[in-house]
């Protein structure tokens, strides 16, 4: 895949940040807030580090990348991406959480959406299915990566925690994982839900790589963060990523606090925030 420069995938995050507001306004349903903090990562997982075919996608991704969401409510900027992508045509985004849909407001598989492999949205599942891929890629032979995204406040879920035991003990060196570390929740800060305490310290204890993006919305150092955790695959250990990135990231009434996580914009609130996200790129 040709690697846009650094500006023109600053645009693309625009634009999907573009799509995110415009899908939950439509329907006044949806995840805005985590969404909007991760249209970084998508941007350059998608467009610049993936390899992947969404013109031949296929449940086994055989040969290629393929990524697992397990924070599924922040589905609005996966379909954007997947959409702006290639794996679907981007004015099926305004059927977002409609019915018969295949856009519902967390991912099926029932429906037969390119580039959703697994149902998500249940928190806490989508690490062990990136495990199994990864595990079955090794048997294969095949050398291409499995990603994953889980959120800061789904590590309050047990499940995690096997499978995070599991994948050091199985040598799962071509397991990149993220999670959006925004300190939000629905309910609140996550150190007033139930503290996390040191998320690196504990990965690093249960013996995975462990690296840092302290600017997760600068796409230079999402980049640079990402380019750093391939160099440590292939290692022995499986490789995870504290992102650290604003909720609601883009658009100055919405940044920073849980209260936009499952909320939609009024049309007041839609225009002044489109105004703040000006690009070159061309809505659905």
């Amino acid at each position: 895949m040709q690697h846009p420069d650094i500006q023109h995938l600053s645009q693309i995050a625009i634009q999907l940040r573009r799509d995110i507001l415009r899908m939950v306004h439509a329907c006044q349903s949806g995840h805005p807030g985590g969404s909007m903090g991760c249209a970084e990562l998508f941007t350059a997982l998608y467009f610049h580090t993936m390899k992947h075919d969404p013109a031949n996608f296929t449940q086994e991704g055989k040969g290629e990348d393929v990524f697992f969401l397990s924070n599924g409510h922040i589905s609005p900027v996966w379909y954007s991406a997947l959409a702006r992508s290639g794996y679907f045509p981007l004015e099926e985004l305004g059927t977002f959480r409609r019915i018969n849909s295949r856009l519902q407001g967390h991912p099926t598989t029932h429906e037969g959406l390119p580039g959703i492999r697994i149902a998500s949205g249940s928190l806490g599942q989508g690490l062990s299915a990136a495990i199994g891929v990864a595990l079955a890629k090794k048997l294969d032979k095949d050398p291409s990566t499995v990603f994953c995204l889980m959120g800061d406040g789904e590590q309050q879920e047990g499940q995690v925690w096997e499978a995070a035991m599991f994948a050091p003990h199985n040598k799962l060196d071509n397991l990149l994982c993220f999670i959006d570390v925004n300190g939000q929740q629905i309910d609140g800060p996550t150190n007033k839900v139930l503290n996390l305490g040191s998320l690196t310290a504990k990965y690093e204890a249960f013996g995975w790589e462990v690296t840092t993006i302290a600017e997760g919305n600068n796409m230079g150092a999402v980049l640079s963060g990402i380019t750093e955790a391939q160099a440590l695959l292939g290692k022995g250990k499986p490789v995870i990523v504290m992102l650290h990135t604003a909720m609601g990231s883009g658009v100055d009434f919405m940044e920073g606090t849980h209260k936009w996580h499952g909320i939609a914009p009024n049309d007041d609130q839609l225009a002044s925030a489109l105004s703040q996200l000006t690009t070159n790129q061309s809505d659905y």
